[in-house]
């Protein structure tokens, strides 16, 4: 009979590459490809010029690590995120981001991409996150964005509009389009 260890933060701090620690396991992801890496580095550079011009919260790349603290989860690597909680040195971030993005790549589609999608959105509010995006370039709806407190309810937003992280980032707006730069 084999017993199992599960996998802790401390392991996750030693895989080369991005992951998450789930169910006492590290889930490897895959690196991004070039329009979703686009589309989340415009993400961030926003996000980061608001930070800066506010003085409120950073902004964080593809690759952070938020240590959680979930019976199934400790872990997320968002595409792109801003956090207002202390900062940890070399460490990952201790507790959820108030705005997280997940940037669909091409394997990201289908009904187990979409059962794992709605899960771990759930884990974000779970864990404090107020806003989640879902940003499909592949959709006429590029972004869903969904909210803590109506978690069912995307507010979307197309091609030519503007969009927002109300009520986790008030006065941030990003032009849909600069996702396609």
């Amino acid at each position: 009979m084999s017993t199992k260890t599960r996998a802790t933060i401390e392991d996750l701090y030693k895989v080369q590459g991005k992951a998450e620690l789930v169910d006492g396991k590290i889930v490897e992801m895959s690196p991004a490809g070039d329009e979703p890496n686009v589309a989340g580095g415009e993400i961030f550079a926003s996000l980061r010029a608001y930070a800066r011009r506010t003085g409120r919260g950073r902004a964080y790349t593809d690759g952070i690590g938020f240590h959680v603290q979930l019976p199934h989860r400790e872990a997320f690597s968002p595409d792109a995120a801003y956090h207002v909680g202390p900062r940890t040195g070399m460490r990952f971030l201790e507790g959820a981001p108030i705005f997280a993005v997940a940037v669909r790549s091409e394997n990201d589609y289908g009904p187990a991409a979409e059962r794992a999608i709605r899960e771990k959105r759930a884990d974000y509010f779970a864990c404090g996150t107020l806003v989640v995006w879902d940003v499909d370039l592949r959709s006429e709806t590029v972004i869903k964005s969904y909210r803590a407190s109506d978690p069912d309810n995307p507010v979307t937003f197309r091609l030519g509009e503007t969009a927002h992280a109300e009520p986790a980032i008030p006065g941030w707006r990003l032009a849909v389009d600069a996702l396609f730069g």
